[in-house]
């Protein structure tokens, strides 16, 4: 008599959705930060256990990080869209008002997640702080590198410090941030860029 191979037992599949729960750990770092949320914040939101969150994310640091990716790949897709735009003032103009209308969207957390788990972080949690100014210093470079085109193009003066301005751009974005934490109103932030777009030097 012949028998048929044992075929391997197939794991139980999971019982909830992995991307639902990613983007319930996402608000939950969000409003939080990366140290201030434990894990019993992260298991309550995302509705399953800490065996589960184990097996399909492996450990908070490793959970953070992909809720990072996320929150990079959905909630700023502006930047990147922004610095296609054809001119140095049209650039900034698309950065502030896509980081404003993301600070007064109905359903996200106030602040940026990258600077609010950053100003959180302890020593314990230096990797975290580590990869989030690398994160920070990435999109930094990339706005530095577009007003340096603009320089190039002729679009803004020769002599205009592309590092300076870049600071004043990021600096500006920041300050949205922990404003709209605190409470400014988008009318406020409104003026605040309105303002500064006043003082830009280009096109």
């Amino acid at each position: 008599m012949k028998f048929d191979a044992i075929r391997p037992c197939k794991g139980r599949p999971r019982e909830f959705d992995v991307d639902d729960a990613l983007a319930a750990a996402l608000r939950v770092f969000w409003q939080k930060g990366y140290e201030a949320a434990s894990l019993t914040d992260l298991t309550e939101a995302m509705g399953i256990t800490r065996p589960s969150l184990y097996a399909a994310f492996g450990n908070k640091e490793a959970l953070f990080r992909k809720a990072l990716d996320l929150y990079e790949r959905e909630k700023l897709a502006y930047v990147g869209e922004a610095l296609k735009a054809p001119t140095s003032r049209q650039v900034v103009e698309r950065l502030w008002r896509g980081a404003l209308d993301m600070q007064f969207s109905d359903c996200q957390p106030r602040g940026c997640m990258r600077i609010m788990s950053s100003l959180s972080c302890g020593p314990e949690a230096d990797s975290i702080r580590c990869d989030l100014n690398a994160r920070r210093q990435s999109s930094r470079d990339a706005i530095c590198a577009r007003i340096e085109q603009a320089k190039a193009e002729g679009d803004l003066p020769s002599d205009t410090s592309a590092d300076g301005l870049c600071s004043y751009v990021t600096a500006i974005l920041q300050a949205m941030s922990v404003q709209a934490a605190a409470g400014a109103t988008r009318r406020e932030l409104e003026s605040l860029i309105d303002t500064s777009l006043g003082m830009w030097p280009g096109k």
